[in-house]
């Protein structure tokens, strides 16, 4: 009886210029069974990206050549791809403009290995959940004018096609499927990336904001202290 085949390993770029941290980020990940490649800045990242297809990126955002930052704004049109974004710049602004250009997480260093880890695995856990539901009979969700297609994950506010990262689109399909519903904090970091919601707080607080910005800020309720929700569809 034949063998099932082993599944390919799934691949990790690191992109960090500090050869200390780069090395310790690449051992940890190769004796977790990733493959691994790896960057030291921003050009060879890019290069490397388009080299070598990785399923998940860890990324610094200051980089030689050009930052962290560009490099998403040259590797997210070629082929989405979840991003992990480590930075020394404890700043809302460089925060929000990175997962607005599809960053799905952050850190902010210093960083324990292990949660690395965590939170790289969680987001390979919700692209495998993504695919899933690109099933064909998997309903288009729509409220108030928005319309999402979790098949093409494609979203469109009053008929106009709206860019959405992958993060973003999982946050308001989330909603989307339970309009009038207020969501728990808790359960959309949970469900989104799979941690507890005093690690990811801030993380969710900039998302919200970033589809907001997008998609039209009356279109998200705040429930202060306990969740978001869809507001009300406008007569």
């Amino acid at each position: 009886m034949p063998l099932d085949p082993v599944p390919a390993p799934r691949r990790v770029l690191v992109v960090e210029d500090d050869p200390t941290i780069n090395q310790a980020l690449c051992d940890r990940f190769a004796a977790e069974g990733f493959a691994v490649e790896r960057a030291v800045d921003g050009p060879g990242a890019v290069a490397t990206f388009e080299r070598t297809a990785p399923d998940v990126v860890v990324l610094d955002l200051m980089l030689p050549g050009f930052d962290g930052l560009e490099v998403m704004r040259r590797i997210q049109p070629l082929r989405p791809v979840p991003v992990l974004v480590l930075t020394a710049r404890d700043e809302e602004a460089d925060v929000v403009l990175g997962l607005g250009l599809g960053a799905d997480d952050y850190l902010t260093k210093p960083f324990r290995m292990r949660e690395v880890l965590a939170r790289v695995h969680a987001l390979l856990r919700r692209v495998d959940r993504a695919r899933e539901l690109a099933d064909p009979g998997t309903p288009v969700l729509r409220h108030d004018g928005l319309e999402l297609d979790p098949r093409t994950r494609r979203c469109t506010v009053e008929g106009t096609d709206v860019h959405l990262t992958p993060t973003e689109f999982d946050l308001l399909a989330l909603l989307c499927a339970e309009p009038g519903t207020v969501v728990r904090r808790e359960r959309i970091v949970a469900e989104l990336w799979g941690w507890d919601e005093s690690l990811g707080s801030r993380t969710l607080d900039s998302h919200v904001k970033a589809v907001r910005a997008k998609v039209g800020a009356h279109r998200l309720r705040t429930v202060h202290g306990v969740g978001y929700a869809l507001a009300d569809e406008t007569p």
